[in-house]
């Protein structure tokens, strides 16, 4: 690392912690999608201290077939427990895993860092459900797995209808999602819930956040070919339909779609739009809370003109300092970098680092981040 990492030593010497660590991540050949997706997720404070967790409680049982949980918790347990606070991990037996259980991810070719965010929070998620399922059937192992996915019981008073598993993964990624639909003949409302571990949001030129997720939550009208069908009028009516969030989630996670397929064009184009994230988000129009307060804590940015060329690297803020990581590189930069990440306010520019995957941990009043 040199000089400049005789410097990020130093300054990670003053004005960090003892415990953290900051690692570069080894490129495998195109393997920046996962490694700056690794980043965001290991300075998820509390996913990664649960991750440790599961870690320590189920290290001992020798027969523990490998999977991508047991292999995201080794890495995580090896940046984690190293001497030095910097230097390179190359995360083979992770990258490994993950290639030999999806093909998707086989190739050389330039990969989608939200695919396989998506794909690997639902995989962590199945291989949870599969350990506390195991562990039910068999009470002789039903210690560490079981509590360290489902956390506190659930009581069932009816005892009819089972709670499906509410893993760790779950309580610190997803949300509820409504859907509401009122009849304009009735006035009736059908309200289904969804729930998300992430949003995507449509992006626009020259917008923010907070006007993305505004259109996002806008009314639709049904009507002509759309119609609804309302249950009490027994008939298509007209109506009008929102999405509105339910329940905010402990980690806010917005994907901003870059991506658009152009007819006209027969191809993927990206959109190199300037999209303002804040640091501090509010979200209103909100069901539970009219103001859940996020904080920002990591970005991952796509480098490049294009849907299937490019790079990409992350930003990651740990104790009020930001930090960009770019594979095995890792360096300080200052708040007001970030930015220099929202996107172009010009359709040609030379500028192709945008914001893509934005991570924000909700603030609990009266806690300091």
């Amino acid at each position: 690392m040199g000089a400049a990492g005789s410097k990020l030593e130093k300054a990670l010497g003053e004005q960090f912690p003892e415990g953290e660590r900051y690692f570069g991540l080894e490129n495998f050949g195109n393997t920046c999608y996962c490694n700056s997706v690794l980043q965001a997720l290991y300075f998820c404070v509390p996913f990664r201290e649960q991750l440790l967790e599961y870690y320590s409680s189920n290290k001992n049982l020798a027969d523990a077939e490998e999977n991508l949980l047991t292999c995201l918790a080794d890495l995580f347990m090896q940046i984690s427990s190293q001497k030095k606070k910097t230097g390179v991990i190359a995360p083979k037996r992770f990258v490994q895993r993950l290639k030999k259980q999806n093909e998707i991810f086989r190739s050389y070719m330039h990969q989608d860092a939200h695919e396989f965010l998506n794909y690997l929070l639902n995989e962590l998620v199945d291989i949870l459900e599969k350990e506390s399922h195991a562990a039910k059937s068999d009470p002789e192992t039903s210690s560490p797995s079981e509590k360290m996915a489902n956390g506190p019981k659930n009581s069932h008073p009816n005892g009819t209808q089972k709670e499906p598993l509410v893993t760790w993964v779950h309580k610190n990624f997803q949300g509820i999602l409504t859907n509401e639909t009122r009849c304009l003949r009735c006035e009736t409302v059908t309200a289904r819930d969804e729930t998300f571990f992430d949003l995507s949001l449509d992006i626009e030129q020259n917008s923010s956040i907070t006007s993305c997720l505004k259109n996002f939550s806008s009314t639709e009208t049904l009507n002509a070919d759309d119609k609804f069908f309302c249950d009490k009028c027994c008939s298509l009516q007209e109506a009008q339909k929102r999405m509105k969030i339910k329940k905010p989630p402990h980690i806010l996670v917005i994907h901003l779609k870059r991506f658009k397929y152009i007819e006209q064009l027969g191809r993927y184009k990206k959109l190199s739009y300037r999209v303002v994230f804040p640091l501090e988000l509010k979200l209103s129009n909100t069901v539970e809370d009219a103001d859940a307060e996020y904080s920002l804590f990591a970005v991952v940015v796509h480098v490049g003109s294009g849907p299937n060329h490019g790079h990409y690297v992350s930003l990651v803020k740990s104790h009020n300092h930001w930090l960009f990581f770019d594979d095995e590189n890792v360096e300080m930069i200052d708040e007001s970098a970030v930015q220099t990440f929202f996107g172009s306010a010009q359709e040609y520019s030379s500028n192709t680092d945008h914001g893509y995957i934005l991570f924000y941990e909700r603030v609990v009043a009266g806690s300091t981040s």
